[in-house]
């Protein structure tokens, strides 16, 4: 491969909420949550045929790529929409962003909410003004030079030191040594870390040792959370899962806990879920009185995304026929490294959860009962959504949590 020019970007996770069809007088298009979820599934997809628990922020990686885009031309540009359903003008896809920023700042009223851009640039190289001004102006997003040239290690600890600081120390060298070097010439970044209190909390002295059951049958000790009697809570069961939403204070924002029925694993409920299945699942939920046991667990998840997201269709950004222009006005960037981390912690007080993408770019039913009985004993799904709107901002497995 001919030495090119490196562009880098990270960003973190970010939550946002959908808003109405973006067109009036048209046919009702994907909302701006719809397609920000788009690539909670695809991505989901990828990772689900591997073991373990997995945990990830699809608005970091959704917003991580609208930055990328923003200077993406033809082809490129093209695979990149269809990967993650951007609108075809870059317009659309920044309002639509601002439509999920403004629900999103009303959804979490309640809850400890953080978020910040940021790019870094070589000094000296010369990007097109109107690509700056739109970091600027579209995104927010903080002017920082640096030099690569000559100090790429320097500048990889800036960055991951402003990530670390920006996510109150969750989430930790995203871009690991030596993924930055000479040829580096832009990092994006985008940064958000929450903190939500459970609406009614689990009762810490109730939190006792309980068995959890592995998809492979094994069994391993965890700490099982509970609270005194039933609660009130939308839930819906059928023979294949249980489903149980528990909200955060401020009611804005929940964790949506998908649970296989008894005899059933949870590689049947992966193998059709969508976005579709998962707006029907919430269309079912209705308050009831349940008894919750929820395992307390934190853990972190990093990935490559590189392969996974040209698996997708988006395969010329990471080669030398990438077309990224309409960033310096020529076309010797592509994406040389992607990488997002994501880190979650639910205890009996709420949730912490952050996460961060970065994208290095280079030259070229219960019988008998009047509640209903959720225990998480097994693997489960659970994401952390906008209740109104249904936009995920995270989105992870829990296979086993006693490993972090």
């Amino acid at each position: 491969m001919s030495r090119r020019t490196i562009l880098a970007a990270i960003l973190m996770s970010a939550f946002i909420s959908p808003s109405t069809a973006e067109t009036k007088g048209a046919a009702p298009g994907p909302t701006p949550a719809a397609r920000a979820n788009t690539i909670a599934f695809k991505f989901y997809a990828k990772e689900a045929a591997k073991p373990g628990n997995v945990f990830f922020s699809p608005y970091s990686i959704h917003t991580a790529f609208a930055m990328v885009y923003e200077g993406a031309r033809g082809r490129t540009a093209k695979e990149i929409a269809s990967v993650f359903a951007f609108q075809e003008k870059t317009a659309d896809l920044r309002r639509s962003l601002d439509s999920l920023k403004k629900d999103l700042d009303s959804a979490v009223k309640g809850a400890e909410f953080n978020q910040a851009n940021s790019f870094w640039a070589q000094k000296d190289y010369k990007f097109l003004p109107a690509y700056l001004k739109t970091l600027r102006g579209s995104y927010g997003a903080e002017a920082r030079q640096v030099n690569f040239m000559e100090k790429a290690e320097e500048a990889r600890g800036e960055i991951n030191g402003w990530t670390e600081t920006r996510t109150k120390g969750k989430i930790k060298d995203l871009f690991p040594e030596g993924s930055l070097d000479p040829l580096s010439r832009l990092v994006l970044v985008n940064a958000v870390y929450f903190k939500g209190t459970w609406q009614v909390p689990f009762n810490k002295g109730m939190t006792a040792d309980a068995d959890f059951t592995k998809a492979g049958g094994e069994k391993v000790k965890v700490k099982m959370m509970a609270a005194a009697g039933t609660r009130q809570a939308e839930y819906s069961e059928n023979e294949e899962l249980q489903a149980l939403r528990l909200p955060y204070k401020g009611g804005g924002l929940s964790m949506l806990v998908l649970l296989p029925g008894k005899g059933k694993s949870l590689a049947d409920a992966e193998k059709s879920l969508t976005g579709e299945k998962l707006e029907s699942i919430r269309k079912g939920l209705a308050e009831q009185k349940v008894k919750v046991f929820l395992p307390r667990f934190t853990f972190s998840s990093g990935f490559t995304l590189n392969g996974a997201l040209a698996d997708l269709g988006m395969p010329a950004a990471f080669t030398e026929t990438a077309d990224f222009s309409g960033m310096d006005g020529t076309t010797k960037l592509y994406i040389q490294k992607a990488f997002h981390k994501a880190f979650v912690e639910v205890n009996e007080e709420g949730t912490e959860a952050a996460a961060a993408t970065g994208v290095a770019m280079g030259l070229k039913s219960m019988p008998a009962l009047d509640f209903a009985m959720f225990r998480a004993d097994r693997p489960f799904l659970f994401f952390i959504e906008d209740s109104k709107t249904g936009l995920i901002l995270f989105m992870g497995r829990m296979e086993d949590p006693a490993k972090q």
